[in-house]
């Protein structure tokens, strides 16, 4: 057999490994910014919260005080926006997006969802996606998008009025702002248990394969 026209199977997934190099960089920085931002961004909220019954305990915060978290929430914004745009260049460029993420329908979501409930769902081929996570990192990448538009427009009213009026106005935007990050939090707990129920995924995320 020629295996210079027919290379093994393992020697194709050294040459293309299941998360590219500038994938597993752009993955890493957006959950730094992204989980910086979060924790900063409860001890901003703190300061004036817009739901009173809501407050989150400053011990998970991160800032120390309203001047400093805002300091970390700006610095950690423009790494997320700056790395985020990125991101997303190199994987529309590359085709990655579409063919990691697409086809999906309701059907496949929610065929998936009751396999994954009733432990039948199979983690062995770590290279594609089930439909519950091609909806779970579309709903996350939206979800970093609208948290930085409602955050422009909280920070920047008075200069992006019109952005500002599509969130229903300074004090919706802020609620906006809240229920996004509700959102994020939510993402991160479930994606750190799934993590944690398939290891390997955490090992391709830091060497590719």
């Amino acid at each position: 057999m020629d295996t210079t026209l027919n290379p093994p199977r393992d020697t194709l997934q050294l040459r293309h490994p299941i998360h590219p190099l500038w994938l597993r960089i752009t993955h890493w920085l957006n959950a730094v910014a992204a989980l910086i931002m979060m924790f900063s961004g409860w001890r901003i909220y703190d300061a004036s919260p817009v739901f009173a019954h809501i407050v989150i305990p400053p011990s998970i915060t991160l800032g120390g005080w309203l001047g400093g978290a805002l300091q970390w929430h700006f610095a950690a914004m423009w790494l997320l926006v700056f790395n985020g745009l990125v991101y997303l260049a190199l994987n529309i460029a590359s085709g990655r997006f579409f063919s990691k993420f697409f086809p999906l329908s309701p059907r496949a979501v929610l065929h998936d969802l009751l396999a994954a409930m009733s432990g039948k769902l199979s983690h062995t081929n770590l290279r594609e996606y089930n439909a519950v996570q091609k909806l779970a990192y579309l709903v996350v990448v939206l979800d970093l998008i609208v948290l930085v538009l409602s955050g422009l427009a909280i920070w920047k009213s008075v200069q992006f009025p019109l952005l500002r009026e599509l969130m229903g106005g300074y004090d919706n935007a802020r609620v906006v702002h809240f229920c996004a990050m509700a959102v994020m939090a939510a993402f991160v707990v479930v994606h750190v248990a799934m993590v944690a129920l398939v290891p390997r995924s955490l090992l391709t995320m830091l060497r590719g394969r």
